[in-house]
Formats: structure tokens, sequence, C-alpha cells
């Protein structure tokens, strides 16, 4: 039996002092030892190692005085405890290992906490709790089969290009993503954490997204209609070099593109992107689009941006288990409002896809930039997803229906750079136009 006659005493002694256990049989890997080491800073000792009063060998704690050294500590707090048999203390150290993992967590008290933490700006992540744990607390279902309702198309825009608009802590400009200005004014000093864009390909609309069905939609402003291999990658090319500019360096760059024009894609990206990390088959369900065997998947290209260890979400041990075939309903699968959520935007994203992209190498209020806002997906995803989006879109048009779309999901107004509501521009421009005419 244990010792128990004494008082439990701490004592601080010198890191020197004490030895780990080599039998030690709890093992702890480079991301938990840093977790210790943050702890450690934030708070220091709240606690007291164990030792073995005769050997000085370390019994419980031994992760935590390699953590200490490592931060330079001098001194660590222990207790001296003593057994009245070898097999006593062998016990002891297994039971402390052990026990307290038989227990379980409140999963809504654990989220109550960390969307606190979070909310008040504390760095969460000293608790041991990671960014999938807050995740589960403050991640939000898009409505199932989203109708996204699209402006009459014979209506004037109200957004004109330079307009930056700001919906709660997204921001979307209409402008050309292919001139660095436009990033400037829509990230001011700031860097995006993660990008994940949906370019235009290169294809026609008509004939090509809208098939023999009667939606028929307006070209995309820019790069619609065939062009060549060569036209295409320059375009690429110099997107991906603005992405890589505005964007913090180990960050994940999602870019979606079909089968038609992926070599183009992978070729522009060739001596921008440092690593090409991995090409995502989205499995829509269902054929949608194309004549000689109807199309059900869409590609995701995926790639690193710069040198440095890159935000994962679903390594090994986070609860997450992810692949390169992702399986979400794409539009032609939709029923209830299938026609307007075609109408919106001719190649419109599944939402839910997009907020599992962002969990995936992102974390809580990070910045996501999007240099084709379209309908608003991925804005509507980040947000979602508790992720900030900044985006940007050169057709008048779109960046309209992103910002109703987006001020449906967030229940806020969308503000004009110049304090200005968007129906307050609305009547504004109205007049104006009424008065030209």
């Amino acid at each position: 039996m244990a010792d128990n006659s004494n008082h439990l005493q701490i004592e601080m002694v010198p890191h020197g002092s004490i030895h780990p256990n080599p039998q030690n049989p709890r093992r702890h890997n480079r991301k938990q030892r840093g977790q210790m080491k943050s702890s450690l800073r934030r708070f220091g000792f709240k606690g007291a190692l164990i030792v073995d009063k005769e050997t000085g060998m370390i019994l419980a704690g031994n992760a935590l005085w390699e953590a200490a050294g490592e931060l330079g500590m001098d001194e660590v707090p222990v207790i001296r405890a003593s057994f009245a048999t070898e097999a006593d203390r062998r016990a002891f150290i297994l039971a402390h290992n052990k026990l307290a993992d038989l227990s379980s967590f409140d999963a809504e008290i654990v989220a109550e906490e960390l969307k606190f933490l979070f909310d008040s700006g504390y760095d969460f992540e000293v608790t041991g709790f990671t960014t999938n744990d807050l995740d589960f607390s403050i991640v939000s279902e898009p409505e199932p089969n989203e109708i996204i309702e699209l402006p009459d198309p014979n209506a004037r825009a109200v957004s004109r290009l330079g307009d930056l608009w700001h919906v709660g802590p997204h921001r979307i400009l209409c402008g050309n993503s292919l001139d660095t200005v436009s990033y400037e004014a829509l990230l001011a000093d700031e860097l995006a954490d993660m990008i994940f864009s949906d370019p235009p390909y290169g294809v026609r609309i008509n004939g090509h997204v809208s098939g023999l069905g009667k939606i028929r939609h307006r070209e995309f402003e820019m790069m619609s209609g065939e062009q060549s291999p060569a036209e295409l990658i320059a375009f690429f090319r110099r997107i991906f070099r603005n992405c890589v500019q505005f964007s913090r360096a180990a960050s994940i760059h999602y870019h979606c593109i079909d089968w038609r024009h992926a070599r183009q894609m992978q070729d522009a990206a060739d001596g921008v992107y440092t690593e090409f990390k991995q090409l995502v088959v989205w499995d829509k369900g269902s054929g949608a689009m194309g004549a000689f065997y109807r199309s059900q998947h869409e590609l995701i290209l995926v790639f690193k941006s710069g040198r440095g260890r890159h935000t994962n979400n679903f390594e090994l041990g986070q609860q997450r288990y992810r692949t390169n075939i992702w399986r979400y309903d794409g539009a032609a699968q939709f029923r209830k409002g299938r026609q307007e959520d075609l109408e919106a935007h001719p190649s419109v994203k599944s939402t839910a896809m997009v907020i599992d992209a962002i969990r995936d190498c992102s974390n809580t209020g990070d910045l996501i930039l999007d240099p084709f806002a379209g309908s608003g997906t991925t804005a509507a995803a980040a947000h979602h997803a508790g992720r900030r989006c900044a985006t940007v879109e050169i057709d008048p048009l779109y960046v309209d229906t992103a910002l109703k779309r987006l001020c449906k999901v967030t229940g806020r107004p969308a503000i004009h750079a110049d304090g200005r509501t968007f129906d307050e521009v609305a009547a504004d421009r109205a007049s104006e136009e009424a008065t030209d005419v």
C-alpha cells in the first residue's frame, strides 16, 4: 500500500534535480508537446509533478517536466510520494495515466466554454482543444436546397465597378480580379489565410452549362467563350500570382475547374505555386453537363503557396475522415428551388462542400479569399464555418446577388464603404439615373 501518513506538500526544486521515468507508458506527439508548452507559457504551473520520494524519478508529469525544460524553467513544483511496494508504484503510474481517459466531456458545456473564449478573443488552443472542437460548436448548416434569388435580368444592377461592400465581417468588391489594385482595396494590409475560387472555365455557358433546358444564362463577364490554351494559361497564371501575393505563406488554395481545362490550370500553376497538394474530384451525384457522357463530376486543384507548415484540420487524430472524392449533391439534383438555384449562377457550387473545404485548411476567424464571388457561395460558406470572407466579382449583377444572399445568411445589412446601406445606394442611383434621362 502507498504511504498515506504524511500530508501532501508542494516544494519547488531545480529542474535538473529530478529525472524522467524511462518506462513512462504515456506518449506525446510534437503537437501535444507544443500545446503543453503553450499552456505553461500562459498559466505557468498550476499543479505539481509527482516524484518518487527515494529516487527523484518522475511518476506523473514527465511531459510537463520536458516542456518546462524546453521553456528554460529553472524550477518546477513537485510532490514527493512513497509506496510500500514496487507493484504499488507501478500501478499508480498506470492508474494516473489511465483513469482520466475513462471519463468523457459534456459536449454542450465544452461548446459553450470554447465559444465564450473565442468571442473574448482568447487563444483557446492553450486548453488543448482545437479549431475542430470549436467548429462543432459554431459551424451552422446551410439551408437545404437553398434558393438563390437573382434580380430581374432586365433591371439595372445597383452595384458599380469600384464599389466595396461590407456585410458583417465579410467584404465584397465589384472589381477585376486580374488587377492587383482590386486586392489592395479589398484587403487593405491583411493577407488571406486560405483561398477557394471558382474561376471562369473558358467555356461558353449557352449550349454547355445550360444544356437543352429552359434556363439560359448570361455569359460570364470575364473569359467566357472558347479561349485558346495559351490565353487560358495566361489568365489563370495572372490570377494565381495575385492569390499568392495576397495570401500568407503556407496557405492552401483551392481552384475549381472542369475536366476540359485541368491541364491548362495545372500548367499555369507551375512556377507560381510551391506544391500541387491534391486533385479533388467532386462527385455531384448525377450527370448535369455535356452530351457525350453527361458530366457528373468537377475537379478541384489544391495548391500550397510558399513554405512552412500549412493548416491541416483533417490529419490523423482530428476526428475528420476526408478523402479526395467529395460527394455532395450538385444543382442538377436539387428539387425544391432547383430552377431558382440554377438561375443564380451557371456553375453554382455546393455550399456544404465549400464549408468542409474551408474547415479543412483554415481556422476559426481566418480570412478566406475568393477572386470570383459569383452568387456568393464562398462568402456564405465562410460565414457558416465561422470564418470571414473577402471576395471580388466583376459583374455588378452578381455582386447584387451575392450581397442579398449574404445578408440573408448573416442577418446583417450590406453597407457601402462610404457608410450608406444597399437600399440607400439603390435609391440614390435610381434618382441619378432618372435625372440623367
